[in-house]
């Protein structure tokens, strides 16, 4: 059976959480999807829904993308669909909790694999034909965290940092292609992040904003072909303005309170 797909927008991370409410956003607009995340059923699940009710076409890739040749695979899954993908959004990606020298190796370079190598490869694969055809659009969902150092989360807010530093740079690169590359960098969401990344206690999480707002807000930064999106004026304001004039100790300080557990 032969389906035909148009404004494909690629979601990684697809099956919860702010990459379900991309796909969702996308969907409402009559945009086709590709959607991608380990969780086959809960893709086939949101597949299902999303074709009925927005009469769109979807194409689900069930891919860990926290192991090595996971972005190859995704892409080779596309090439053979025939399916050419206007908007790349990589969403997926997680944390952990915990000093660096007391944590699991294997669960921190898989944080990497994902958050940096997977969201790093899936660009370099799906670019050159977005320059090729002078048109195309890449979100890639950082982090506040990406502005600072993260005692007790190091390896997270550094895989952050380079997604926010690696997005302005090629959005530079790509400027007078018709492309725009915006690095989302929302506050605390409350997503399954939390749990996975055990930060239960984390008293941050306690006025998290919502998955959709999140999303809709990302989606509408990545319209407009922003650099930088920061969800929350006051985290925007701390940030650009003030963060970089105080010293790194305090800094650093600032940040360690905030991820240590109220219990």
């Amino acid at each position: 059976m032969s389906t035909s797909f148009s404004n494909v927008a690629l979601i990684t991370g697809a099956s919860g959480g702010i990459g379900e409410q991309f796909a969702r956003i996308h969907a409402a607009k009559g945009g086709d999807l590709v959607l991608v995340a380990r969780n086959q059923s809960r893709l086939e699940t949101l597949k299902n829904e999303l074709e009925k009710q927005f009469s769109i076409s979807v194409l689900v890739i069930a891919q860990d993308l926290s192991t090595p040749n996971a972005a190859q695979a995704v892409f080779e899954a596309t090439q053979a669909a025939n399916i050419e993908v206007n908007i790349l959004i990589n969403n997926a990606g997680f944390g952990g909790h915990g000093k660096f020298h007391e944590r699991d190796w294997d669960a921190d370079l898989a944080m990497i694999q994902l958050n940096i190598i997977a969201l790093t490869q899936l660009t370099h694969l799906y670019l050159p034909a977005m320059v090729a055809r002078n048109q195309g659009r890449v979100l890639n969902v950082s982090s506040t965290a990406s502005f600072i150092p993260g005692p007790l989360q190091a390896v997270y807010y550094a895989t952050k940092a380079f997604v926010t530093s690696f997005s302005q740079a090629i959005a530079n690169e790509v400027a007078d292609k018709n492309i725009t590359v915006t690095a989302l960098c929302p506050g605390a969401v409350a997503t399954g992040f939390v749990k996975a990344g055990n930060l239960d206690g984390v008293d941050i999480w306690k006025n998290a904003k919502s998955a959709e707002s999140v999303a809709k807000f990302g989606y509408k930064a990545m319209e407009k072909g922003q650099l930088v999106a920061i969800n929350e004026r006051s985290l925007s304001l701390l940030l650009n303005w003030i963060t970089p004039l105080l010293p790194r100790k305090t800094v650093l300080k600032m940040s360690r309170n905030i991820m240590e557990k109220s219990h």
